[in-house]
């Protein structure tokens, strides 16, 4: 038996990136639909995730980019940080934005 993953758009895009930065299309495919994953949480209220750190270390955060909780830190003014190829989310612990790597991704409880 086949099963084959469609992955398109952004999806696509981002899979395409971490997979150059990684060397591994699989790992590409797997952290872009934990992306889109972690991004629908995310609209929809606290998201729990870990990524690592520029330096190494791990990040265990809770964000969320839903417009009610993050509103009052959001000018919308500035480039989107997919441009970038990372994600950004409000950090509600620390009261600020933040962003990840795309490839940086760990998990997403």
């Amino acid at each position: 038996m086949i099963q084959a993953i469609v992955v398109k758009g952004a999806t696509s895009v981002r899979a395409t990136v971490i997979a150059n930065r990684t060397k591994s299309e699989e790992m590409g495919v797997m952290k872009a639909l934990m992306i889109e994953n972690l991004k629908t949480k995310l609209q929809n209220g606290i998201a729990h995730f870990t990524f690592i750190k520029k330096n190494g270390e791990l990040r265990e955060c809770w964000g969320t980019t839903q417009p009610n909780l993050a509103k009052a830190k959001t000018n919308g003014n500035g480039e989107s940080r997919e441009n970038y190829c990372t994600t950004a989310f409000y950090d509600v612990e620390k009261g600020v934005w933040r962003s990840f790597r795309w490839e940086s991704l760990v998990e997403v409880f």
